[in-house]
């Protein structure tokens, strides 16, 4: 049995050790993180081991870094201090390149992670970008953990931000549309509840429809608009205000911003 220890239990790290905790798995999860509390209650919460720092990067064979990018710095100072020969890192640190780690641990395995907050759920689109040092091994051990949490795509690391913008931050984009629905509904007549169980259980469908069907989003969509009918007139609402542009726009600042920050703090 291999164990996996978090350095962070934010909101990401949550997730996942969520998803893992609700499966039957070869892998035990240690916990750490610099809020004492917040990582025994996470460990409470799923049954996961707290541990200290230094024990969590001994004790495990997979270290997984979930911090906010401004500590990853000082954190990698810290592992540098450590023997991580055989050990893989796993890093879901929003904007970082592969060259950063590789840098400041020699010879040292690393795989490069953007899942998202469907991990909790076991839905999750996981995009992988294997480092130069990773055997088959351990890309087989990174395969099985992000398995588990749903699906997943190696990429190069080149297109990561790229990744960021369609699945990492994906799910708000959702969220925000269902959200915006309700409203929409609520303003033609329905009550709030209402308004918000139709836009939620409709987006579930949806998305069951889109993973279930064997078809493309495009023939979905072409397959409940009917000419001249209510759905054509709301899309064709949507590219007169063009929406096409405006989610490309969204997309795109997202990815600059992942772009930037891998030059902010390291």
């Amino acid at each position: 049995m291999q164990t996996i220890g978090f350095i962070g239990t934010g909101n990401l790290a949550s997730s996942v050790i969520k998803g893992l905790s609700r499966q039957d798995t070869d892998f035990r999860i240690m916990a750490y993180d610099v809020f004492q509390e917040k990582a025994e209650l996470l460990a409470k919460t799923y049954g996961v081991a707290y541990a200290s720092f230094a024990e969590t990067i001994q004790g495990s064979d997979v270290i997984f870094l979930a911090v906010k990018p401004k500590d990853i710095k000082g954190l990698l100072d810290q592992l540098a201090q450590f023997n991580l020969t055989g050990k893989l890192i796993i890093t879901v640190v929003a904007g970082i390149g592969l060259s950063v780690y590789e840098q400041a641990l020699p010879g040292i395995a690393v795989v490069r992670v953007m899942p998202n907050t469907s991990s909790a759920v076991l839905q999750a689109v996981s995009g992988l970008a294997r480092g130069r040092c990773v055997t088959d091994g351990q890309a087989k051990t990174a395969e099985a953990i992000f398995a588990v949490l749903g699906k997943f795509l190696w990429i190069d690391d080149s297109k990561m931000n790229a990744l960021t913008a369609v699945s990492g931050s994906g799910p708000a984009y959702f969220y925000f549309l269902t959200e915006l629905m309700a409203l929409a509904g609520e303003k033609l007549g329905l009550t709030r509840d209402e308004a918000e169980f139709l836009a939620a259980e409709t987006m579930v469908g949806a998305g069951k429809m889109l993973a279930e069907s064997g078809k493309t989003s495009l023939e979905l969509r072409e397959a409940v608009t009917s000419p001249n009918g209510t759905t054509y007139a709301a899309l064709e609402s949507f590219r007169q205000a063009g929406l096409a542009d405006i989610v490309y726009q969204a997309m795109e600042a997202c990815a600059k911003r992942a772009e930037e920050m891998e030059g902010e703090y390291v």
